[in-house]
């Protein structure tokens, strides 16, 4: 979740070749939502999110997690 633009998210996603959409949260409803609003209520905390095709949740950290449980995490939906 970030608060930055559509246009700025697009731009980041083709620079780094991003095969998934990204989500501009830039009223932080999503934030809000997932809880990952810091207690000012205006900055958002890094949370990251993996929601599968059917829209369920599959994994959730706050902070920025290693490349290697994000892989692990995706691997787990596959099977």
């Amino acid at each position: 979740m970030n608060p930055a633009s559509e246009a700025s998210h697009e731009r980041y996603a083709q620079k780094h070749s991003l095969p998934f959409p990204l989500l501009a949260d830039t009223q932080r409803a999503a934030a809000h939502a997932y809880d990952a609003l810091k207690p000012n209520g205006k900055n958002i905390q890094r949370t990251v999110l993996i929601i599968d095709r059917e829209g369920v949740i599959r994994y959730v950290k706050q902070g920025m997690p290693k490349d290697s449980e994000l892989l692990a995490a995706l691997r787990e939906m596959e099977s």
